[in-house]
């Protein structure tokens, strides 16, 4: 028997469309807030966005929820700082989309200007909301119109699905527990 659209993503990181992305996110059961406390790794999946690469491309870690009102929505680990977290409010969303050559200038770029985007201080909280119809853990960032909402995949993985002000497409993502 061939395995589901949803297994066959558990064991490697197809392309899939948006639509597929869509569905797969639908089938899954929503994820509690409090499934959701701990590090994260992260990656991409891939559907076309204008942003599916960039994350990797700036060296993304994945996403620290220390709590339901302290979470480092970006961590990063980058040649000689290591494991950082960096300030979403500083990133200029829409820019990273149309710079020339991004994947090539981001690495690169990434860790000169890193100083500037550093934080200490957690930039987004941890919620449950209505999203699709159904009650979803959410991270909702402090400085920018931004909520990632999951759904989990296994005990341990869970879909991401950033819900952007303005952003035609949904990006999609996955975390991976870290142990």
């Amino acid at each position: 028997m061939g395995d589901t659209e949803e297994q066959r993503m558990r064991k490697n990181n197809d392309r899939m469309t948006t639509a597929q992305a869509i569905e797969l996110f639908d089938s899954l059961p929503p994820a509690r807030a409090d499934q959701m406390i701990g590090r994260w790794r992260g990656e991409g999946i891939d559907t076309d966005h204008p942003r599916d690469g960039l994350l990797e491309a700036s060296y993304w870690h994945g996403k620290d929820f220390q709590s339901h009102e302290a979470v480092y929505p970006l961590i990063h680990t980058l040649p000689i700082w290591g494991r950082v977290a960096v300030n979403p409010a500083m990133i200029p969303m829409t820019l990273v989309e149309v710079l020339p050559l991004r994947d090539w200038i981001t690495p690169v770029l990434f860790p000169i200007i890193y100083p500037l985007m550093r934080t200490s201080k957690p930039k987004a909280r941890l919620r449950t909301i209505e999203f699709r119809g159904r009650p979803h853990a959410a991270m909702l960032y402090d400085a920018k119109p931004i909520h990632d909402i999951f759904a989990k995949l296994d005990d341990d993985t869970m879909m991401g699905w950033m819900d952007f002000r303005g952003m035609e497409q949904p990006y999609f993502f996955k975390l991976h527990r870290e142990v």
